[in-house]
């Protein structure tokens, strides 16, 4: 299992394997056609409220990263997830500035703590 992390605006690499894309909404300037992604799954991202809540403040991530954690656990597509990585390598995909206070970097987190060891 090797689990990657990008911005979807950095190109694919034959290292990503499959590449997930994990953000309710789309990203600007990004071409769905051009993009080079295996799956969107936009369900798997922190619902609206907890994501408009964030506002990527980063004072505000350690509880961010709880209330995403309490989502995932009850969300079918997380487990989808870690089951899609446990026999396979994964990029996650997201689109926010920040590199290290967004939900992709929440998401690897989780799934690194709920994946099976190989």
């Amino acid at each position: 299992m090797l689990v990657g992390i990008k911005r979807i605006y950095e190109k694919a690499s034959i290292t990503d394997g499959k590449r997930v894309f994990v953000d309710r909404l789309w990203p600007r300037g990004v071409k769905k056609s051009t993009a080079n992604i295996d799956m969107w799954l936009k369900e798997i991202a922190p619902s609206n409220e907890l994501r408009l809540w964030f506002s990527h403040d980063p004072k505000k991530w350690p509880e961010f990263r709880k209330r995403y954690f309490k989502e995932l656990d009850r969300n079918k597509a997380a487990s989808d997830l870690v089951k899609l990585i446990e026999s396979n390598d994964v990029t996650i995909l997201y689109a926010a500035k920040d590199t290290e206070h967004n939900n992709a970097v929440a998401l690897v987190d989780f799934i690194k703590e709920n994946a099976k060891p190989e």
